[in-house]
């Protein structure tokens, strides 16, 4: 089982950045794909970016390629969102989840997810 703390979050103009990090607990961190969703007031929650075990391979949603990086350090049991050229329809509630699953492409499916974070508020003014 692994626990998961997000942080970064916070209220930045558009146009701006900010980094989220999900700090995991054990040992066992690189063992499990990572993934950042987000869910916006009366929406469901979305997937924004993952990442394989190793590090090798990320996916995005389409609206956030080119200003959002997913990365990760297995020495610190840390995934990290990198959010560049923030624009208003970014805020959203961030949850990063973990994907026991064996799988050489990390997956945009939330039910994929086995663990949660409790999220991280973000929020972008115009």
């Amino acid at each position: 089982q692994v626990q998961l703390v997000e942080s970064g979050g916070g209220l930045v103009q558009a146009g701006g950045s900010l980094r989220l990090s999900c700090a995991a607990s054990g040992r066992t961190f690189s063992g499990y794909a990572m993934g950042w969703f987000r869910q916006a007031p009366g929406k469901e929650r979305e997937f924004v970016a993952a990442i394989s075990r190793g590090g090798a391979t990320a996916v995005y949603v389409d609206s956030v390629k080119g200003r959002f990086t997913i990365s990760r350090d297995n020495a610190k049991n840390t995934v990290y969102l990198q959010m560049n050229s923030l624009k208003p329809e970014d805020t959203a509630v961030y949850y990063c989840g973990a994907d026991r699953r064996l799988t050489v492409v990390p997956s945009r499916r939330r039910d994929d997810y086995d663990y949660w974070g409790q999220g991280t508020q973000v929020t972008v003014s115009s």
